[in-house]
């Protein structure tokens, strides 16, 4: 008779499941550009072109440049919001005054743009009551802490006299209208057409200049 073959049953461990492999982080040239553009993308409006703001990557006149049409190109979006229309016009000084000084772009610019934004300052000046021989700097420091004071104004921990403080930045010579003028006037921005010219031109000469590199 044939022997019979036997077979026991082995338990065997229960097979393990390993959780897929988290995603490779990205590079850091890949997150930089994501967190910039995540940034950017929350960026408030009007934001001080003098500083060395993620728009311009470090390079404050390349982003005035291209915040110009958001921030100039309809100047009555300011109306009612005068810390904003003071960083407007800020830029605007800031970009008259400096571009034509640069090192990078004094030679590169098509002349119309620093002509246009010449204009556009005798424009905003004589708007806000802002002497036309006035020194820029003066004016653009003095812009600057008008908008600082009124943003900080009744905010957690900043002053309650914003408005005190933003009319002494503008007690000057500078200012022919006035403290009190100058921010009735930044207060009640209308368009100005001159300006607005200024600011699609310069962001224009800045896309061809990029274009080119």
């Amino acid at each position: 008779m044939p022997r019979m073959m036997t077979f026991r049953y082995v338990p065997t461990e229960p097979k393990r499941f390993s959780p897929a492999p988290a995603p490779a982080p990205k590079s850091a040239p890949g997150l930089v550009t994501t967190l910039l553009a995540g940034l950017l993308a929350m960026a408030g409006c009007a934001q001080d072109p003098s500083a060395d703001y993620l728009g311009g990557f470090g390079d404050p006149l390349r982003g005035a440049a291209l915040y110009a049409p958001q921030n100039l190109g309809d100047t009555s979006r300011w109306a009612g919001r005068p810390a904003e229309a003071a960083v407007a016009a800020e830029q605007l000084e800031f970009l008259t005054d400096g571009l034509p000084a640069s090192p990078i772009y004094a030679t590169e610019l098509n002349p119309a743009v620093v002509q246009g934004l010449t204009t556009a300052r005798v424009e905003m000046r004589h708007y806000l009551g802002i002497a036309p021989d006035a020194d820029p700097q003066v004016v653009i420091a003095s812009l600057r802490r008008a908008a600082a004071a009124l943003r900080a104004n009744g905010q957690a921990g900043g002053p309650t006299n914003g408005r005190a403080l933003a009319e002494a930045a503008l007690d000057g010579p500078a200012f022919t209208a006035g403290p009190v003028g100058t921010l009735q006037r930044l207060a009640a921005m209308p368009r100005l057409p001159r300006t607005a010219e200024a600011a699609g031109l310069v962001a224009s000469d800045f896309d061809r200049l990029e274009r080119r590199r």
